[in-house]
């Protein structure tokens, strides 16, 4: 008798250990709650395939690439390079102008210059005597030169074009070429008043057209 009542307590302390441990494996797990964007999205998620924008994105979630350097606004405000408007004229870039200075030392010395046509096409070349502040139509052509004024040494001092000394050191003539009463050179887009045939450097800002060139060779000294 004494045996069957212990067989009957082990099974039912067996039963009642095993009973227990299948409530700790049902027990729920607790819920950890995760801070919402808005729109309803948890934070740190954002939908497949979108990226929020770079001027949105928390900094410790922006890639590298999209990091801003210190003390400098994000790349995408700032304006393109090259359209910066000058200080002093927002929004606007004005056409710089210039003026021709002829020097005391160089006024009345010079009556002319000699120029020199090339045709292109027929590879021929041909010279012409021309006098300063005047108009000359190339032979031949519906070319017209009107011819400014020439400075033996040439430069620039800021806005301003004269010439050095009397001394034919950067030979330059003013000119404005036109081709059928239309001024071709400079270029009216340009602003520019004259264009400049150098005689020790042909190539520099050089007349350019199809079929003719037209070359300083030098200047004519008065009398």
């Amino acid at each position: 008798m004494k045996k069957t009542l212990v067989i009957i307590i082990g099974l039912l302390l067996i039963f009642s250990i095993a009973a227990c441990k299948k409530k700790e494996e049902q027990a729920p797990l607790p819920q950890t709650q995760v801070p919402m964007m808005p729109g309803g999205m948890p934070q740190g998620q954002t939908p497949q395939g979108q990226m929020p924008p770079a001027g949105q994105m928390p900094p410790a979630q922006m890639p590298p690439s999209q990091m801003p350097p210190a003390g400098q606004m994000p790349p995408a405000q700032m304006p393109p390079a090259g359209q910066m408007p000058p200080a002093g004229q927002p929004g606007m870039i004005g056409k710089m102008k210039t003026q021709v200075i002829v020097p005391p030392s160089v006024k009345g010395q010079w009556s002319g210059a000699k120029l020199i046509v090339e045709d292109k096409t027929t590879k021929t070349r041909q010279e012409y005597t021309v006098k300063l502040n005047s108009d000359f139509t190339i032979p031949n052509t519906n070319l017209k030169i009107h011819v400014g004024d020439f400075l033996p040494e040439m430069k620039f001092e800021g806005t301003t074009i004269t010439s050095s000394s009397n001394q034919p050191n950067n030979p330059a003539l003013s000119v404005r070429i036109y081709e059928n009463n239309k001024q071709i050179f400079p270029d009216p887009k340009t602003g520019k008043q004259w264009a400049w045939l150098f005689s020790k450097v042909p190539t520099m800002h050089a007349f350019v057209h199809p079929k003719y060139s037209v070359i300083l060779k030098e200047g004519i000294k008065k009398g």
